[in-house]
């Protein structure tokens, strides 16, 4: 089965040049939801982690399944001020300024292997700023993988952990 048969490309969303990818189509086909599910399953197993941490917001409709599918744990990274309790925070730099992810301080516990997982790559910022705060908790970051990788965007270089896609787009 061919995944990109099943996400759809919406121009100028969310800003007019931008074509967005969007995967509501392949969430809502239970086989090819499914195919990819199990595709991912095969590359994140792989890395034999402990836990996946999913990536506000769409990824975590990829780890939280996958994670359950797997036996495994399952952790957000989100934004600032959206999880409840202690949190530790990583700031990292954007084209034009910061942002800041953070997860619940008691989510990893050190040595914990974790795969980080989102919806899309796009210039890797998010993914390797999620790296950094896991590692930064102790965690032993063995992997990442995401449903779709824009390659002209070259994100995978700025992570330093082994990478999966599902499906890539040129441009």
């Amino acid at each position: 089965m061919d995944i990109k048969d099943h996400i759809r490309s919406i121009a100028d969303f969310p800003k007019p040049g931008i074509l967005f990818y969007d995967i509501s189509t392949l969430l809502a086909h239970a086989d090819a939801w499914s195919v990819a599910m199990g595709r991912m399953a095969k590359a994140v197993s792989r890395h034999q982690p402990d836990l996946l941490a999913g990536i506000e917001s769409r990824g975590f409709l990829v780890a939280a399944p996958l994670a359950l599918k797997l036996g495994l744990g399952f952790i957000m990274v989100r934004k600032r001020g959206k999880l409840p309790g202690r949190t530790v925070r990583h700031e990292y730099a954007l084209e034009y300024g910061t942002d800041i992810v953070e997860i619940q301080a008691d989510a990893v516990s050190p040595g914990q292997r974790v795969v980080i997982l989102d919806d899309l790559l796009a210039t890797g910022g998010t993914m390797a700023a999620s790296a950094k705060l896991l590692r930064d908790c102790g965690a032993n970051v063995v992997g990442a993988a995401c449903m779709i990788e824009l390659t002209f965007l070259n994100g995978r270089r700025c992570l330093d952990i082994p990478f999966d896609s599902l499906v890539q787009y040129a441009e």
